[in-house]
C-alpha cells in the first residue's frame, strides 16, 4: 500500500512536471513562461520528493533538504529571471494588463524629483 501511495504522489508531479514543460513552450511571453516554469516545477518536485519519501523513508532527511532547497531557490531565482527580463526592456505580450514594476518605477523617479 505504501508504494501505491509513493507511486501516486510521483505520477502526479510527473504530471505537473510535464504542465511547467508545456508551460514554457505555450505561453506567449518571458513573464508567463517564467511564472509557469516556476510554479508547476516547484509543486511538481515537492510531489516527486513525498513519493520517494514513501519509497525510501531512511531518505526522508536528505528529502526535506532538497525540498527546503527548492523552496527557497525556484522563488528567488524566478523573480531574479523577471527583473532581469524587465530590466532589459524584454517586451511583454499584448494581453497583458498591467505593469507593476512600470508603476513603481514612475512613483520613484517622482519621489528623487521632489
Amino acid at each position: 500500500m505504501i508504494e501505491l501511495i509513493g507511486s501516486a504522489f510521483i505520477l502526479v508531479g510527473a504530471v505537473f512536471l510535464f504542465s511547467a514543460g508545456l508551460g514554457l513552450l505555450r505561453m506567449p511571453d518571458a513573464y508567463t513562461r517564467i511564472q509557469a516554469g516556476t510554479k508547476a516545477s516547484t509543486l511538481g518536485n515537492m510531489l516527486v520528493l513525498i513519493g520517494l519519501a514513501f519509497y525510501h523513508p531512511n531518505w526522508t532527511f536528505r528529502l526535506i533538504l532538497v525540498a527546503y532547497f527548492v523552496l527557497v531557490t525556484n522563488p528567488v531565482s524566478s523573480h531574479a529571471l523577471s527583473r532581469a527580463a524587465w530590466l532589459i526592456r524584454t517586451p511583454m505580450t499584448s494581453s497583458t494588463v498591467t505593469d507593476a514594476l512600470a508603476e513603481e518605477d514612475e512613483r520613484g523617479a517622482g519621489e528623487k524629483e521632489a
